[in-house]
């Protein structure tokens, strides 16, 4: 049996020229626009260190939370599979890139801070161990070369320690 293949297409468009393209390094903006069709618009350019608009998305910002939201979506999915019943779910993810000297440069590592509640208090521990199954399944982790570590919380709706 073949792996199903899916395809994902997006429209990019370059909104910085401002007047002269890149004739001058200095000379244009970095500010772009993303879009899929019948989804909302992304304003991204690059980061600020790199002469972007810090009201606007980066490239980096965008991956981290792929990671983030793929980790989250599979993490729920087991859940529903193990009668866990999530009601609340927010992650701060933090990725680290490392610049060379040259320019370019790469992710060394993106860390997940999932933090996690629950109805059901027998469930606390094995809600933590499901955190280890979404990471093996998610598909954005999966394709990248670099650590994506996880520091879940889980408490209890309306429990306190």
């Amino acid at each position: 049996m073949s792996a199903k293949e899916h395809t994902y297409t997006v429209d990019l468009k370059w909104t910085g020229n401002l007047g002269e393209g890149t004739k001058k390094y200095a000379g244009y903006s970095r500010n772009h626009e993303i879009q899929a069709a019948g989804k909302p618009l992304i304003l991204g350019s690059s980061d600020p260190s790199f002469r972007g608009d810090p009201t606007r998305y980066n490239p980096e910002d965008l991956f981290v939370s792929t990671l983030s939201s793929c980790h989250m979506l599979w993490f729920l999915h087991l859940c529903t599979v193990n009668k866990i019943t999530v009601v609340a779910y927010e992650d701060s993810p933090k990725g680290i890139m490392a610049e060379e000297e040259k320019g370019s440069g790469h992710f060394k590592k993106v860390t997940l801070f999932p933090n996690v509640v629950i109805k059901e208090q027998e469930k606390v521990d094995l809600a933590n161990e499901l955190h280890h199954q979404a990471h093996a399944y998610c598909f954005i982790a999966n394709s990248v070369n670099f650590e994506v570590a996880c520091e879940a919380s889980t408490s209890v709706e309306g429990h306190v320690d």
